[in-house]
């Protein structure tokens, strides 16, 4: 494909450490329990929701869909792995629901994003190598993209092709977002890279399309949809609790 990609904007935020998620006019910050609301023009704090009366435990990756924003949660670094989506009226910045999906067979939910195109949902359940977080003899291999519908029933499922698993390193599939031609652009969890991937048209591992370069460091990410000319996404830097906006082309 031969993209790369191009840092536009950098905001510092009080606490950046898990994903970004974004809108036509603010983007938010997704921590462990905690959600920022920010101004997307001068990164202004708008709002703050703190999850931990609700139990709330590790949030991760979130995607705003019709004034909601759906966030992954799981019980990371627990086992049995348990997940379940979050929801939040992106007006109030209040819990509005909650889908639960219990110990899952696919691993720990790190990801969620919706597609108008099919009109399903997609989620990045994740393995881990590292000896503390494996469940039995599943490593980072078992790392699954699902397909869910809209009434949040599973109907198909695909794995990473092994070279991706390996620059996953001890550690999994930590993010991910459908751009505008339909891939999903996935990340690890450390690393400086997009991974672009499609549905195979046949079989079960998904069909890696290029490695981009990002100004990121790994973890959750988010297209800009508000954007129609570009591929903008929305990305962290953890060291320096910075939010950052590139573009790929």
């Amino acid at each position: 494909m031969g993209q790369r990609s191009k840092e536009l904007t950098v905001f510092n935020v009080p606490k950046a450490q898990q994903a970004v998620a974004v809108d036509n006019d603010h983007f938010y910050v997704i921590n462990n329990k905690t959600i920022t609301k920010h101004d997307k023009k001068s990164g202004e704090l708008i709002a703050r929701f703190d999850g931990t009366s609700l139990g709330l435990h590790h949030l991760n990756s979130g995607v705003v869909y019709h004034g909601k924003l759906y966030c992954a949660h799981s019980n990371f670094p627990e086992l049995p792995m348990k997940s379940s989506v979050e929801v939040f009226d992106t007006r109030t910045m209040k819990h509005a629901s909650s889908y639960s999906l219990g110990i899952s067979v696919y691993g720990s939910l790190t990801w969620i994003d919706y597609d108008e195109r099919s009109k399903q949902w997609y989620m990045g359940f994740a393995h881990y190598s590292d000896e503390k977080l494996r469940t039995d003899e599943r490593d980072n291999r078992w790392t699954t993209v699902v397909q869910y519908d809209r009434n949040w029933h599973s109907k198909q499922s695909w794995t990473f092709p092994e070279h991706i698993v390996e620059a996953f390193k001890d550690h999994s599939n930590s993010g991910g977002s459908i751009g505008p031609d339909g891939y999903f652009y996935c990340t690890g969890h450390d690393n400086g890279e997009l991974y672009v991937l499609e549905i195979p048209q046949s079989g079960y591992t998904l069909r890696h399309i290029a490695t981009i370069p990002a100004p990121i460091h790994g973890q959750g990410v988010a297209i800009d949809r508000s954007i129609k000319d570009a591929s903008v996404f929305y990305g962290i830097r953890r060291a320096t609790n910075e939010v950052v906006s590139f573009e790929v082309n």
